[in-house]
């Protein structure tokens, strides 16, 4: 069964388009990345897949339902988390976070602040204003906040982006054991391509709109014949070696 359906989606901002035509599924239960350098269209395919974005062409599905006219039956459901996206900056990680969980409906919130606050060491913190926050503690709220409603699907951009070596490496064993607790589907953007051989199942990479190559990480590097997906995503940058065709 697949967590998300994207068929045939291209997106247009006046003459640029920025999604070219692509199709992809992401299993229930993975963890698919979705790479590319700047202006490969990512942003703006999560941005479709969380229903922020309308495609000018195409359908995207998610958890069984047509974003495009039933988002809202879905929204309950799924996350978002990027370092790039300020909470409000004058209140405190506490309010924040407790306005979050009211427009999520999350159930015994001070309980679930209190686990989150213990469980992402928040509690240092938790009672300054996110503005007087440091670019960690920052990110760390963030996903915080992408956990409250104890999501079946979350999209990550960027999720240890700021934070030292140490953190950075409890925050993906964070979210390794929140899958396989709760079987939740992850999809992750990110530029830390150690990150993505540890983290991800399947890999799609973009460019210039499209998708070029995807596969599991020891798919592509031994397709590409490498010894990192780091430098299987340097040779698609720079042209060093092209697929026969686009994979969708």
């Amino acid at each position: 069964m697949s967590a998300i359906q994207v068929r045939s989606v291209s997106k247009a901002f006046g003459s640029v388009l920025a999604v070219d035509d692509i199709s992809f599924s992401v299993a229930t239960g993975s963890t698919t990345a979705l790479l590319g350098g700047n202006g490969a269209g990512k942003t703006t395919t999560l941005s479709m897949v969380l229903g922020l974005l309308i495609p000018s062409s195409g359908a995207v599905t998610v958890l069984g339902e047509d974003m495009a006219r039933h988002r809202y039956r879905v929204l309950p459901r799924l996350n978002f988390s990027s370092p790039y996206v300020e909470l409000p900056l004058r209140l405190t990680v506490r309010q924040n976070l407790t306005v979050y969980g009211h427009l999520y409906g999350v159930d015994d919130l001070k309980g679930r602040i209190a686990q989150l606050s213990e469980e992402l060491e928040l509690a240092d913190f938790i009672d300054r204003p996110a503005g007087k926050l440091s670019a960690g503690q920052k990110t760390r709220v963030g996903l915080a906040k992408a956990l409250l409603n104890q999501p079946e699907l979350l999209l990550l951009d960027e999720p240890t982006a700021s934070l030292d070596p140490d953190t950075a490496d409890w925050v993906r064993g964070y979210f390794q054991d929140y899958r396989a607790r709760t079987g939740a589907t992850i999809v992750l953007a990110s530029h830390n391509m150690t990150e993505v051989e540890r983290m991800c199942d399947h890999v799609l990479i973009m460019k210039q709109g499209r998708i070029v190559d995807q596969g599991s990480p020891t798919d592509l590097i031994g397709r590409f014949g490498r010894d990192t997906l780091e430098e299987v995503f340097l040779d698609i940058a720079r042209n060093r070696r092209h697929p026969a065709e686009a994979v969708s």
